[in-house]
């Protein structure tokens, strides 16, 4: 599935022509790469039919989630009306060092599953776990070293830091046609006709010596 998507995206970029749109789709098709890579092998054919027939009912992909951390622990809340009833093994995590899968198997004759990749720092095996509270599954993932995360995810962070960078620069003049730039993009036909003006007279007074070349 993410193959496709993927494909569709390099199909969408050789046809987009305004630079926003191409920056977006270069954004999403980075993240799917990503995301492509560090998916985890898939399992044998006899391992999926087996697990699928023991599942029965019908799968929900989760996407909801909060989470927090401490000095050694990321913590992830997922909430699940009526989770506390199942029988503990019916809420299995399987942890790896950047990677984590959560499956709960029929609640409420669903099977729910979330799954996190490329996690931003290693996390240990052991020392991870899970916990059953009321209408929540706890999932703790034991940091490897006790530091700060800024987000879950290396995806997230590289999104981050592209967003950031984009607006964010050293040189303010720069920083300023970065900001018109996303004006003009966003702004109505008012806005559009306003900064073309205020264009136009500044490579006037330029050409004339009034002001330094800035811009």
């Amino acid at each position: 599935q993410l193959q496709k998507d993927l494909e569709e995206i390099k199909e969408l970029l050789t046809k987009a022509t305004r630079k926003r749109v191409r920056d977006v789709l270069m954004t999403e098709k980075h993240k799917l790469e990503l995301e492509i890579k560090n998916q985890p092998l898939p399992k044998p054919k006899d391992m999926v039919e087996e697990e699928k027939s023991s599942l029965g009912g019908y799968t929900v992909k989760i996407n909801n989630y909060g989470w927090d951390q401490s000095d050694k622990f990321i913590k992830i809340y997922i909430s699940l009306n009526g989770v506390q009833k199942l029988p503990a093994e019916n809420v299995q995590v399987n942890f790896t060092e950047r990677s984590f899968d959560l499956l709960v198997k029929n609640l409420n004759g669903k099977n729910y599953t979330m799954t996190f990749n490329n996690l931003l720092k290693p996390i240990s095996v052991e020392g991870s776990s899970r916990k059953i509270k009321t209408d929540m599954v706890l999932v703790m993932c034991r940091k490897k070293r006790e530091e700060k995360w800024d987000c879950l995810t290396q995806v997230e962070k590289e999104s981050k830091e592209k967003e950031k960078a984009a607006y964010d620069t050293s040189d303010p003049s720069e920083g300023l046609m970065n900001l018109l730039k996303k004006m003009y993009a966003e702004g109505d036909d008012e806005m559009k006709r306003t900064i073309n003006k205020a264009w136009v007279e500044s490579r006037e007074k330029q050409s004339k010596g009034d002001i330094p070349m800035d811009i």
